[in-house]
C-alpha cells in the first residue's frame, strides 16, 4: 500500500467510526499504531503500547464526569497501620478538604491510601490502583465504585494521579512515596506540570520530612544541584490546619494559567489594582524576559473559542520558562494582595 492509500484508508475508517472531534489527533493515533506494527516492533513492546493506551482510555473515561471538580492526591505508605497517628492525621486532613469541596485521590491501596479515602468518604474519593501480586484488590472503601480504576503500569497510574490533581499531600512513606514526591517536584521545577500546592505533611514532633528538607537545603542547594528558589515549590506542614490553609490559599486568587503565543497568561479570581501590579513588576522583574513586564490583558481568541474561563481577570508576562520556583513565589504574592 502506498502512503496516500494508507491515509485514505485512515480517513475512511474515521468516517465509518463517526469520529469528528479532534479528528487530526485520532488519525495520528491510528497512524502511529500502524507504524508500530510495521516497524518490526517486538511482541513485548507492542503489548506495552497496547495495554498502556487501553488502560489510559479506561481511566480517561472514569475521570471525565469529574473534570470540573477540585482534586487533591494523597501519597503515602501502604504499610501504615490504622493505629498509627499518621493514619489518623491523613483521615483528618482528607475529611477537612472533602468538607470544603475537594475530591480526594489515592492509589486505592491500604495504609495511608485507605486513610485518605476513609476521611473523605466513598462519595468524595477517587482511586487509581496498581495491580500487584500481593495487592489484588482495592481497599474496601473504594472497591467496586465507579470512581475506581486499576492499572497495570506504574507510569500510567502515576500519569492519572498527577494529571488530574490540583494539589498534592505527601505523607511519610518508602521508596514509592519518595518516587512520587520527587516526580511531582521535578514536574513543577521543569515546568512540565502546572504550578500546584505541594504539601509535605509531618506529625508534630516527628521530623520525617524535615530531615529530608535539611538534606536538600544543606547538601543539594550548596552544590547547586537545585536552586534556593526551588524550595518554594513545596511546603512542609506539621498540622492539618496548616496543610488545608496552604492548599486553599493557593487558589484564593490564582485560578489557572495558559500559554498564549509567547506569553504566559495568569487567570485570577479577582482584579488587581495598578499599584499592586506595579509592585509585582518591581519584585518579579527577573522572571520577565526581554525587559517586559506584567500587564493586564483580555481573554485571547483561543481562550474564548475554548470557553477557557474568559470571564477571569488576566495578567500576562513573557516568562523566561526556567525559574518555576520564582513563578510559584509570584503566585503566592498575588494571593496575598
Amino acid at each position: 500500500m502506498t502512503k496516500n492509500e494508507i491515509e485514505a484508508l485512515l480517513d475512511r475508517l474515521l468516517d465509518e467510526s463517526e469520529i469528528t472531534e479532534d479528528r487530526r489527533i485520532a488519525k495520528e493515533l491510528l497512524r502511529s499504531a500502524l507504524q508500530l506494527g510495521g516497524d518490526s516492533t517486538s511482541t513485548l513492546n507492542l503489548k506495552i503500547a497496547s495495554s498502556a493506551i487501553a488502560e489510559m482510555r479506561e481511566a480517561f473515561a472514569m475521570f471525565a464526569p469529574f473534570s470540573s471538580r477540585k482534586k487533591v492526591t494523597i501519597f503515602g505508605s501502604a504499610r501504615t497501620t490504622k493505629d498509627d497517628p499518621l493514619y489518623k492525621q491523613t483521615e483528618a486532613v482528607a475529611a477537612r478538604l472533602a468538607q470544603s469541596g475537594w475530591m480526594v485521590m489515592t492509589g486505592a491501596g491500604p495504609g495511608i491510601m485507605e486513610a485518605g479515602m476513609s476521611g473523605a468518604g466513598r462519595e468524595m474519593s477517587i482511586g487509581v490502583s496498581i495491580r500487584l501480586p500481593f495487592e489484588t484488590s482495592a481497599n474496601p472503601i473504594i472497591a467496586g465504585d465507579e470512581k475506581y480504576v486499576a492499572m497495570k503500569y506504574f507510569f500510567t497510574r502515576k500519569l492519572m494521579l498527577v494529571k488530574e490533581s490540583h494539589a498534592f499531600i505527601c505523607m511519610p512513606g518508602g521508596f514509592g512515596t519518595l518516587d512520587e514526591m520527587f516526580e511531582i517536584l521535578t514536574l513543577s521545577q521543569t515546568g512540565k506540570g502546572n504550578p500546584v500546592p505541594i504539601v509535605i505533611l509531618d506529625l508534630p514532633g516527628d521530623p520525617f520530612w524535615e530531615d529530608l528538607d535539611t538534606f536538600i537545603r544543606n547538601t543539594l542547594v550548596p552544590r547547586k544541584l537545585v536552586s534556593v528558589q526551588d524550595l518554594a515549590l513545596y511546603k512542609i506542614c506539621n498540622s492539618v490546619d496548616q496543610a488545608v490553609l496552604e492548599i486553599n490559599n493557593f487558589y484564593s486568587n490564582y485560578h489557572s494559567m495558559r500559554y498564549v503565543g509567547k506569553r504566559l497568561v495568569l487567570r485570577l479570581n479577582k482584579a488587581l489594582s495598578k499599584p499592586q501590579i506595579d509592585d509585582l513588576n518591581r519584585r518579579f522583574v527577573d522572571i520577565c524576559a526581554n525587559n517586559s513586564s506584567l500587564e493586564v490583558v483580555p481573554a485571547s481568541r483561543q481562550e474564548i473559542e475554548d470557553n477557557d474561563n474568559p470571564e477571569k481577570f488576566r495578567l500576562a508576562l513573557r516568562f523566561a520558562r526556567r525559574d518555576f520556583g520564582r513563578l510559584r513565589e509570584l503566585i503566592d504574592a498575588i494571593n496575598t494582595l
